[in-house]
């Protein structure tokens, strides 16, 4: 499987084209997953600084799944190599729209 980097505008669309597809509106969703309404507008803007265990609540409640690969083990003394801020390798979020479940 291809590594991806995924950004938290990315994250973003997935949470918005999910909660659309489910028929909801922001507050609906917000209330469902027990966060404010702002969290979810700042979520689906990309906010980087959202808060993890939140984010991964409202992705669950919208049905998607995270798939988290961690990096092959070492081999000599090579370093890793570094991550732009606020992208993520090896990190696929995935939402099925419910038309095709």
């Amino acid at each position: 499987m291809k590594k991806r980097t995924v950004t938290p505008a990315d994250i973003g669309e997935i949470v918005r084209a999910a909660r659309k597809d489910a028929g909801l509106r922001q507050y609906e969703l917000a209330g469902a997953a027990g966060v404010g309404l702002r969290f979810v507008v700042d979520l689906e803007a990309g906010k980087p600084t959202a808060q993890v265990g939140k984010v991964l609540h409202v992705l669950d409640m919208l049905g998607c799944s995270v798939e988290i690969i961690p990096p092959p083990e070492p081999t000599g003394s090579a370093e890793f190599p570094r991550v732009r801020e606020n992208e993520f390798e090896s990190v696929e979020v995935r939402h099925v729209p419910r038309r095709e479940r």
